[in-house]
């Protein structure tokens, strides 16, 4: 009589502790707190395009030896990625020369950052980059 006893605890205290797990696994995800940043464009397509231009050249007259340099390499990746997704998809902006010409340094730029990390930018890349960026902010101005 008390093996059954016994028998039967084991196999509740079996049976909540399966369903404790489980609860806490499903549960879990949903307690923490989302730390979503703000959004880094602002929508309006110009004003996106002429900050982006200016930030992304503020990264490049960075000195190589200075501090923050790899941080601020990071952030630029992910300023040129939330401008592509942003943009990308928008006929009436993507076909315009700004984008166009918006888009090929960003792909330059984004490209050597993630291929060559560990390489700073070489000056003929450092002065296309410029030149694109200044050209693609005149052209969103121009374009307004």
């Amino acid at each position: 009589m008390t093996s059954a006893f016994h028998s039967l605890i084991k196999r509740l205290l079996e049976a909540a502790f399966s369903i404790c797990i489980g609860l806490s696994i499903l549960l879990f995800p949903l307690g923490g707190t989302v730390g979503a940043s703000e959004p880094l464009m602002s929508g309006d397509y110009i004003s996106d395009t002429v900050s982006v231009a200016q930030s992304l050249q503020e990264t490049i007259a960075i000195p190589e030896e200075a501090e923050g340099k790899s941080q601020a390499e990071s952030e630029s990746v992910q300023l040129i990625t939330a401008y592509i997704s942003r943009y990308r998809n928008r006929s009436q902006v993507n076909q315009s020369m700004s984008y166009t010409t918006m888009q090929t340094a960003l792909n330059a730029m984004a490209g050597h950052y993630k291929t060559f990390s560990n390489r700073p930018l070489p000056e003929q890349l450092k002065a296309r980059l410029n030149t694109e960026l200044k050209k693609a902010e005149q052209l969103a101005i121009k374009e307004s």
